[in-house]
């Protein structure tokens, strides 16, 4: 299996060979400054390590996946003082709308989600091992770290500490020994958060040594990844990786991941443009599975480009996928012996190849779809025995403890569950509008599509289907 890691740019073999015992994996992702409510670039970092994080689940691995929250920092402190609350209510309000929202795309939850404000002995007794080593100091403000003091800064976004000094805006602060230096402690200020501090300095902490603090603290001092988007690598990752590796001697992190940027109708996403959208206001036009299909189908490295068009495409790629396991659950078929054994492990084998070369989950959503036209044109010539189904449906539901797209949950659709329900309901309408009853047809009709489920009259009879619009979105909570 190789991962591309952004420290060496280079695909890597996973697990490192220093592994002790390389089916136990620690992974940690930055995650949101909780100040506001989730946007499209939280999800689709959330969705794209949640793909990664399943993948090795499904390899065999036992991930232990921490994620953090930062509930103290200056976007904090500004907006509670807005609201005329304190950071920790604010907190409080906002931390259970990204777990609604994360939980409505299948995100798993984290093993352990530390808020940093539960890890300040922690935060403090590295910056102290830090102030020790010589390589941080204090001033009237706060301590800072001595970035010419790591020889090695600049290792994962590629660039000399000479070039970050030339092309730095850095407002001049002259109680900093250099203008790179970046804060670890900051000093107590009226109205803010404050905490005993390193060397009895009262105040907060900065927001890099957070995520040195909790994912050392839980995973160890060396472990297999790290990741967040593409953003955080200067300077968030790079400082991490600095005043980490500096207390420690050892490597911080065995590999870097980074998810692509979002734009939206090919522009960046920003207020001032108009086109900022946060999650909520997605899964108000979107049925959360169309939008987890969309941001799992572009490679996590890759940009994603976010519109309409390009939502109607993932919704009739889940279409697809949903109602060729319907129509494998309503289908009968004889007994017989299992004559596509040799496909189905054709399959696996061209997903897992695609899945363990850094995730390419084009060519492992190809092999999917080239598996269901095939199957579906020889369901058509009535050549597939009930052995056959089965085992179709157990390949797709291990492909879908990666994806998290088929099977429904809660108040959604369950094709398994439900089918002999609808398909009842449907004969019901039929008789009744055979009897001219076309109120109570129209009924049925309404009832199904409140349920999220489209009825299409052919003349080969009532097909229906699973709608993907979003406009029938379930409340959302953990599925």
């Amino acid at each position: 299996m190789k991962i591309y890691d952004t420290l060496t740019q280079k695909k890597k073999t996973f697990p490192s060979a220093d592994r002790k015992n390389e089916k136990n994996i620690g992974m940690y992702v930055c995650g949101p400054t909780v100040y506001d409510v989730g946007h499209l670039g939280h999800a689709r970092a959330a969705v794209s390590f949640d793909i990664i994080r399943r993948y090795l689940g499904y390899k065999g691995f036992a991930v232990t996946f921490v994620s953090n929250v930062t509930d103290v920092e200056d976007k904090m402190i500004k907006r509670a003082k807005e609201e005329g609350i304190t950071e920790a209510e604010l907190a409080e309000r906002i931390i259970p709308e990204y777990e609604k929202d994360y939980g409505a795309l299948r995100v798993l939850p984290p093993d352990h989600r530390p808020r940093a404000t539960e890890y300040i002995l922690e935060m403090v007794a590295l910056i102290e091992r830090l102030m020790e080593k010589d390589v941080a100091y204090a001033t009237e403000d706060g301590v800072y770290f001595e970035v010419q003091k790591f020889k090695d800064y600049g290792k994962l976004s590629h660039q000399k500490l000479s070039e970050l000094k030339a092309g730095a805006r850095v407002t001049v602060d002259e109680r900093k020994k250099n203008p790179e230096d970046f804060a670890l402690w900051k000093k107590a200020k009226k109205g803010e958060p404050t905490w005993d501090g390193p060397r009895g300095m009262h105040g907060r902490p900065g927001w890099h040594i957070e995520c040195s603090a909790m994912s050392m603290d839980l995973l160890g001092e060396t472990f297999d990844i790290h990741g967040g988007g593409i953003d955080l690598v200067f300077p968030h990752h790079e400082d991490e990786i600095a005043q980490s590796e500096m207390a420690t001697g050892k490597p911080f992190a065995r590999f870097w991941l980074h998810n692509g940027h979002v734009k939206v109708n090919k522009e960046k996403m920003s207020k001032s443009l108009g086109n900022f959208f946060t999650i909520k206001d997605i899964l108000k036009k979107y049925h959360p599975l169309v939008v987890r299909y969309f941001l799992l189908s572009t490679h996590y490295r890759m940009p994603i480009d976010f519109s309409d068009a390009l939502l109607e495409q993932a919704k009739n790629s889940l279409d697809r996928l949903h109602n060729f396991m319907r129509r494998l659950s309503a289908s009968t078929a004889s007994d017989g012996p299992l004559v596509i054994k040799d496909r189905l492990a054709q399959a696996e084998s061209l997903f897992n190849v695609a899945m363990d070369d850094d995730f390419e989950i084009s060519k492992a959503l190809a092999a999917i779809f080239d598996l269901i036209n095939e199957m579906n044109a020889l369901m058509d010539e009535s050549k597939l025995s009930k052995k056959d189904f089965s085992e179709i449906q157990n390949v797709l539901q291990q492909f879908d403890t990666v994806l998290a797209v088929l099977n429904s949950h809660d108040s959604e659709v369950s094709v398994e569950s439900d089918a002999a329900e609808i398909e009842r309901l449907i004969q019901e309408r039929a008789a009744a509008r055979d009897a001219r009853n076309f109120a109570r047809a129209d009924e049925i009709r309404d009832e199904l599509q409140k349920r999220g489920i489209l009825l299409e009259d052919t003349s080969a009879g009532t097909l229906w289907k699973k709608d993907f619009t979003g406009s029938h979105t379930p409340e959302r909570g953990n599925l």
